[in-house]
C-alpha cells in the first residue's frame, strides 16, 4: 500500500532538500575544507580582526538592548490601548520587513549623513549603524512582544486587578512570565539580523565601524584573500548557528498557543497612559518612518538629477531587477510549496525551513563561488541564490495555512470519488492560494532589494537597482548623491507596492 507513495515522497525530498544541499550545505563544507585557511586562533590574535569581531558582536547586543527597552512599552500600548488608527499602525509594522536594506541605509544617510537633512556629520560614528539597526529591528521586537501580550489571559489580569494589584504589579507578576519567551525569541532574531547583516553595515559602518560581513566582502572583492575570508565565514556561521538554534527552540515553545481570551484594548485612561501612547507613536515615527520620509524629501530636492530615471543604465537596472525577481519567484514557488508539503510528512523538515536565514547572503555567495567556480557570474546561479533567500517566506505561510485546513474537507472530496490529484487541485490549492500570495509578496520584496549576493555573483551588465545606487553613492559629487537618492525613492516605491499588495491580502483574509 505504501509503494505508490514512494515516488511522490522521493520527488518532494529531491526538490527542497536537494536544493538546500547544493546551495547551502555543500558550499559550507567547501569552506571547511579550504586548505590554505589559517587557524582561527592566528586570525583572532590580530588586533584589527579582534576589533572587527568585537564591534560586530557589540553592535548586535546594543541593538538588542535598545529595541527591548523601547519595544516592550510600544507593544504594551498597541496591545492594551485602543485608539484611532490602531489597526493601521499594526499593519505598518510590516513596512520595514519589505523595505530593502539599501533603502534603509540611504534613509539614515539622508538624515545624518554628510548631506543629512536633520543632523549632518554623523559619518564615521557608530550611531549611524545603530540607528539603521533599530529601523529594521524595532518592528521585529514589537511584533514579538505584541503577540506575547496577546497570550496573557484576560481573566488573570482581571483577578489581579480585583485583588488590588497596580499596573506595574500586574505587569511583573502576570504579564512578564508569559512575555519572556516571546521577548527571548524576538531578541534572538534581532541579534541574528544584526550580527549577519551586510547592506546596512556596508553603507553606514564606514571604515572603522564596518562589521565582519563587510570585512569578508572586502577580503574577497579587493584583496582576493580567500583563506582569511573562509575563517571569518566560519566564525560568523558558528555564532549565527547558535542564535538561530536558540531562536528555533524558543519559537517552538512559544508557538504552542492555548485557547484563551486575550484582554480587549481599552481607551487610554489618565495622563500616564496617554503619555505612554503618545511616546510609543512618536518613537515608531522617528525610528521606522522618518528615514523613508528623508529619502523622499532629498529626492524631491534633486532637481535635474531626476533625469537619471530615463537613462539607459537605470532602465536596464530596473529591467534586470524585475527579470531576476520574476525568475526567482518561479523557482521559489516550486521550492516553497514542495518544502511545505514535505514538512507536513516529516517534522524535522520544519526545523530547517529557515536555514537560509541562518546563513548570511555573504557566506552563501562566498561558499558558492568557492565550490562552483565554473558557475561564477552565471544567471542560473544568481537566480538560485535569489530563490534561496526568498522561498522560506512562501514555505512559512503555505505551511501555516495547510496546517489550519480542516481534515474533513479532503476526506469529503475523497468520499465523493475525487482522486488525490483532483483533491489537491480543486480543494487544497484554492484554499492555500491566499497564503501563497502573502508569501509571494514578502519573497518578491526580498528579491527586489537583494544586494549582498548580487555584489558577489552578478556581471556588470546585470546591474540591478541596488547595485546602481551603491555605484552612484560611491562616486564623488553632489549630482551622483542626488541620483542615488532618486533611484532609492524609485526602489522604495516598488517596495511600497509590495507592501500594499500584502496589506490587501491580509485585509481580504480578515474579511473572510
Amino acid at each position: 500500500m505504501t509503494l505508490p507513495r514512494l515516488p511522490a515522497t522521493l520527488l518532494l525530498s529531491l526538490l527542497p532538500l536537494g536544493f538546500l544541499a547544493v546551495m547551502v550545505v555543500a558550499p559550507l563544507f567547501a569552506l571547511a575544507r579550504y586548505d590554505d585557511a589559517p587557524s582561527a586562533w592566528a586570525l583572532l590574535a590580530d588586533d584589527y580582526m579582534q576589533w572587527r569581531l568585537l564591534w560586530t558582536l557589540l553592535q548586535a547586543l546594543i541593538t538588542c538592548v535598545l529595541v527591548l527597552l523601547s519595544g516592550v512599552p510600544v507593544a504594551w500600548a498597541l496591545a492594551r490601548l485602543d485608539f484611532r488608527g490602531r489597526r493601521l499602525v499594526l499593519r505598518l509594522l510590516m513596512l520595514p520587513f519589505v523595505m530593502p536594506t539599501l533603502v534603509a541605509g540611504m534613509g539614515v544617510l539622508a538624515l545624518f549623513g554628510p548631506r543629512g537633512a536633520l543632523w549632518p556629520g554623523w559619518q564615521d560614528t557608530p550611531y549611524l549603524l545603530l540607528y539603521g539597526n533599530v529601523f529594521f529591528n524595532l518592528p521585529v521586537l514589537v511584533r514579538a512582544a505584541y503577540q506575547g501580550f496577546l497570550q496573557v489571559p484576560a481573566g488573570r489580569l482581571q483577578a489581579a486587578q480585583t485583588l488590588g494589584a497596580g499596573a506595574w504589579q500586574r505587569f511583573f507578576h502576570v504579564e512578564w512570565p508569559v512575555l519572556r519567551p516571546w521577548l527571548a525569541g524576538g531578541a534572538c532574531l534581532v541579534f541574528l539580523y544584526c550580527f549577519s547583516g551586510f547592506g546596512l553595515a556596508l553603507l553606514l559602518g564606514g571604515s572603522r565601524y564596518a562589521t565582519v560581513e563587510v570585512e569578508i566582502y572586502q577580503l574577497i572583492a579587493y584583496e582576493l584573500d580567500m583563506a582569511r575570508a573562509s575563517v571569518l565565514v566560519w566564525l560568523v556561521l558558528g555564532i549565527t548557528a547558535l542564535a538561530g538554534g536558540l531562536y528555533a527552540l524558543i519559537s517552538r515553545r512559544s508557538a504552542e498557543r492555548k485557547s484563551l481570551r486575550p484582554p480587549l484594548p481599552a481607551p487610554a485612561q489618565g495622563f500616564g497612559q496617554k503619555l505612554l501612547l503618545a511616546a510609543a507613536l512618536l518613537l515608531l515615527l522617528l525610528c521606522c518612518v522618518l528615514p523613508l520620509l528623508a529619502v523622499a524629501w532629498q529626492a524631491a530636492l534633486a532637481g535635474g538629477s531626476w533625469r537619471v530615471l530615463l537613462e539607459a543604465d537605470t532602465l536596464q537596472a530596473a529591467g534586470n531587477t524585475l527579470r531576476f525577481t520574476f525568475l526567482a519567484m518561479l523557482l521559489a514557488v516550486v521550492l516553497g510549496v514542495s518544502h511545505a508539503a514535505l514538512a507536513r510528512r516529516a517534522a524535522w523538515v520544519r526545523g530547517i525551513t529557515f536555514l537560509p536565514f541562518m546563513v548570511s547572503p555573504v557566506c552563501v555567495a562566498f561558499g558558492v563561488l568557492l565550490l562552483y567556480p565554473q558557475w561564477t557570474a552565471s544567471l542560473p546561479l544568481l537566480i538560485a541564490t535569489y530563490a534561496l533567500l526568498a522561498y522560506p517566506f512562501i514555505t512559512k505561510d503555505v505551511l501555516a495555512a495547510w496546517d489550519a485546513l480542516p481534515a474533513n474537507y479532503q476526506a469529503a472530496a475523497r468520499s465523493m470519488g475525487a482522486s488525490p490529484f483532483q483533491t489537491a487541485c480543486q480543494v487544497t490549492a484554492p484554499l492555500l492560494l491566499p497564503a501563497l500570495r502573502r508569501g509571494l509578496t514578502l519573497a518578491a520584496a526580498t528579491c527586489i532589494g537583494e544586494f549582498a549576493a548580487t555584489l558577489f555573483l552578478s556581471r556588470p551588465e546585470w546591474q540591478t537597482l541596488t547595485t546602481l545606487i551603491y555605484r552612484y553613492l560611491g562616486t564623488a559629487g553632489a549630482d551622483n548623491h542626488d541620483r542615488a537618492m532618486v533611484i532609492t525613492l524609485f526602489l522604495m516605491l516598488l517596495a511600497l507596492l509590495v507592501f500594499v499588495l500584502l496589506d490587501a491580502a491580509e485585509k481580504k483574509n480578515e474579511a473572510v
